[in-house]
């Protein structure tokens, strides 16, 4: 049972129902869109969602499913019915194309694999489509819906008889026009019309003696009339009877074809029946991709467990703007089965029940329905809805009756397998009174054992959630500071509604506000401005684990590279000591090849003195070019200290020019920071660096130090010591607290400050204007906001700096 009547106007499905219209490619489908209706049955939604997902991977996938020519052909079936009757040319077209559409679709799902699309694929049994006939039609028209010339022999021959009279017509008459033109009888832009089925020329009236032939008409003004000469009435009657006989032969091979639709009528009407199943399945398939929905997990007994749900026209509408709809993820089971959401006005409750109560109608309508993957649904057996203004003239009822009424319709009716969605539970009527009512259906509801998703600003109502199991309390957050609502959903405890503090934002006086506040009393003040503590509490908390993280994932990044240079590092030395090793094999076979050279030389001279000494000189020019160059030794002007190295020096690495302190000294090795930088190198590998070197590059770190700082230096240290957090320009002008809050705002950023606070007080309020809109304009700024109440609010506002 789906309450009230007007249930898919007020939750938005007509809206899908129309975007499904639109969807579809022929009437074939819309028939199907206008029939969709709320399922309780497990297996029947099932099979419903699995051919729309089925058919939505095939979309997603890019499979070459035919998408043309879903024509609706239901007329031209019934003409067909009719004994005697024949199908028009355009009709026999239809036919035809369609059909080549069932063929192509029954086609891709035989050549599918086993397993694949077999909810689609069980559409097909009993389909049928006779190769017979599809030849007969592809035979008499063409793709393009004209009849083929050769469709028969007779027609072929009257066709090529007829535009042989056609041709000889033409330049007969255009002979006789040309005469005409030559003598001034007609116009010189006339050309050849037809009037009557015949081909006649165009004759200026006062000349229409001088050509023999019969008058068909004349021009509006009388002018010019339009005249069949002499010489081509026998072409005319030619053709004539040209056209009749073409016209004969076509009738008959309509005829027959028609009648070969006749015996396949049952097949026939069940192929199209196929054809327009799948043009509505299409059409879900086409939405549900626009939408990003999927199947979820179904269960027959009701449950929703959907994660990041979204309102499927919000979603669209946002999407069309840019932006992207909030998702929200909720939960109602047995253990929780009610879900009640309280939050200020305009925080996203009534959208949050309406994406409730939308998707789960969405889904027992075979629809996809917009959550994640891992989602679960089930399945109601009823839906009732209480939402906006129902009041009733005509019945006498008031906004409030007609809410009374709908909970009448509730206790009477919902059971445990009922969803019962209310807006605004309560109100409409004197608040106290409206509350307790509203506690007494919440309560006859929960012993009834129903579903539910309520929203409400009523704290009876949040306070029953609380004391008893199978409700729960949900909060639309809402940014205390910022006074701006998140639209997230978090499930487990109740939101204010933050109604003396939108008030406050508003600019009503401060006098009324503090009315107010003694009027609620100071219970209800402290139970909001405890929910408003832990809802900041929450949003700092979140900002700073969203802060942590961003640091750990920069970390996981540095070790990452870090791991991948040290691989890279450990790659490139085992190739640096293969290829080390490789040359000295070939150099130590060149030194034995070169040795045995000279050896063998000394043997043949015999010891000889003159080829001994040549064969001397020529291994001392060899080992010349193995012995390797030796490493440049720069020249120090200055004295170098000699002796072992001492902790506290300056060092260098041999051969290189960084120059670091020697920390500590471990036996062979030693600890030397590089530029804050500590590392272990074995001692051998240090040397003291050149003093002139040493001083050269201090002097060219104090130049560039100089040049990033003012000539007359900073103390960073000192200004940090020094530096106030908060200031204050109250009782000064516009333009002189401006230039002060620019002053004071660079020495915040510079120093890195986290955050600061600037007093400018109340007043009439253009002080505050002018320094929030200026501190707004600095990138270094992350958010800007009132004080708390209690320590000035918004005559104090508080800069958080990135």
């Amino acid at each position: 049972m789906i309450y009230p009547s007007n249930f898919e106007q007020k939750i938005g499905f007509s809206q899908i129902r129309e975007m499904l219209s639109e969807a579809c490619l022929s009437p074939l489908g819309r028939r199907f869109v206008e029939r969709v209706s709320f399922l309780d049955r497990f297996d029947l939604v099932q099979r419903l969602l699995l051919q729309t997902h089925e058919f939505a991977n095939i979309l997603r996938a890019g499979e070459d499913f035919p998408s043309s020519y879903y024509f609706d052909v239901t007329e031209h079936l019934n003409r067909a019915s009719l004994e005697g009757a024949f199908l028009e040319v355009r009709g026999v077209f239809e036919v035809k194309m369609s059909l080549r559409a069932i063929r192509q679709a029954l086609g891709f799902f035989v050549e599918s694999e086993d397993g694949e699309y077999s909810a689609l694929k069980a559409l097909t049994e009993g389909v049928e489509v006779d190769r017979a006939l599809v030849a007969a039609l592809e035979k008499l028209v063409d793709d393009n819906g004209n009849v083929k010339d050769d469709a028969s022999p007779e027609l072929q021959r009257v066709k090529r008889d007829l535009i042989g009279q056609q041709t000889q017509l033409r330049k007969t008459i255009s002979s006789i026009l040309r005469h005409a033109k030559n003598e001034g009888w007609t116009p010189g832009d006339a050309e050849p019309t037809i009037r009557g089925g015949r081909l006649v020329i165009p004759v200026i009236a006062e000349y229409k003696r001088r050509i023999k032939g019969l008058i068909h008409d004349e021009s509006a003004t009388g002018q010019t009339v339009y005249l069949e000469p002499e010489s081509v009435f026998e072409l005319n009657n030619d053709i004539k009877d040209l056209e009749n006989a073409y016209h004969r032969e076509l009738i008959r091979l309509l005829t027959a074809v028609t009648n070969q639709i006749r015996h396949h009528l049952p097949a026939l009407r069940k192929a199209y029946q196929f054809l327009a199943l799948l043009d509505f399945i299409r059409a879900k398939s086409v939405v549900a991709n626009k939408l990003g929905a999927i199947m979820p997990e179904l269960h027959k007994r009701p449950v929703m467990k959907w994660k990041n749900a979204r309102h499927p026209i919000l979603h669209l509408t946002l999407q069309a703007q840019g932006k992207k709809a909030v998702p929200l993820s909720l939960e109602l089971d047995q253990e929780q089965r009610i879900l009640l959401i309280s939050g200020p006005n305009a925080g996203g409750k009534s959208v949050a029940m309406k994406t409730a109560g939308l998707l789960q109608y969405m889904l027992q309508c075979g629809l996809l329905i917009p959550v994640e993957e891992g989602s679960e649904a089930g399945l109601f057996g009823d839906i009732f809805l209480d939402m906006g203004d129902e009041q009733s003239i005509e019945n006498d009822l008031s906004t409030y009756s007609s809410h009374l009424q709908n909970m009448k319709q509730f206790v009477l009716l919902a059971d445990k397998k009922s969803l019962v969605l209310i807006d605004e539970f309560g109100t409409g009527t004197e608040p106290a009174l409206g509350g307790a009512i509203a506690e007494a259906v919440l309560g006859q509801l929960h012993n009834q054992k129903v579903f539910g998703v309520i929203t409400t600003h009523y704290t009876n109502l949040k306070n029953f959630a609380e004391k008893n199991e199978g409700i729960v309390n949900g909060a639309m957050r809402y940014n205390p500071a910022e006074l701006q609502p998140l639209y997230q959903l978090e499930i487990g405890k109740p939101g204010s509604s933050f109604a003396l503090e939108i008030a406050r934002k508003i600019g009503l006086p401060k006098n009324i506000i503090d009315k107010a506040g003694t009027l609620v009393g100071k219970e209800k003040i402290r139970y909001d401005k405890l929910l408003e503590q832990l809802e900041q509490e929450k949003t700092d908390l979140e900002r700073k684990n969203a802060a942590v993280a961003k640091h750990e994932r920069k970390l996981q990044k540095q070790v990452e590279e870090y791991t991948a240079l040290k691989q890279h590092l450990e790659e490139s030395k085992q190739d640096i000591i293969r290829t080390a090793k490789g040359q000295a094999k070939l150099l130590l076979k060149d030194a034995n090849q070169q040795i045995e050279s000279t050896i063998e030389q000394i043997k043949r001279s015999q010891a000889d003195k003159e080829q001994t000494k040549i064969a001397r000189q020529q291994m001392e020019t060899f080992k010349e070019k193995l012995t390797p160059e030796p490493k440049p030794v720069f020249k120090r002007n200055g004295s170098v200290p000699t002796g072992p190295l001492q902790p506290g020096e300056r060092v260098a690495l041999i051969g290189q020019d960084s120059v670091g302190e020697l920390l500590a000294i471990k036996g062979k090795t030693a600890e030397v920071s590089f530029g804050g930088l500590k590392t272990i190198v074995r001692l051998e590998k240090l040397e003291r660096p050149d003093p002139n070197v040493v001083r050269e590059k201090a002097k060219k770190e104090k130049e560039l130090a100089t040049a990033a700082t003012p000539s007359k230096g900073l103390d960073v240290t000192q200004r940090m010591a020094d530096f106030q957090y908060t200031l204050d320009v109250r009782g000064q002008r516009a333009e002189e607290a401006l230039t002060t809050v620019m002053n004071f705002m660079d020495d915040a950023i510079m120093l890195g400050m986290p955050e600061v606070k600037i007093i400018h007080g109340r007043g009439n309020g253009i002080l505050k204007q002018i320094i929030r809109d200026y501190v707004r304009t600095l990138r270094e700024v992350a958010s800007v906001a009132d004080e708390h109440v209690e320590r000035g609010g918004d005559g104090v506002s508080i800069i958080v700096l990135k």
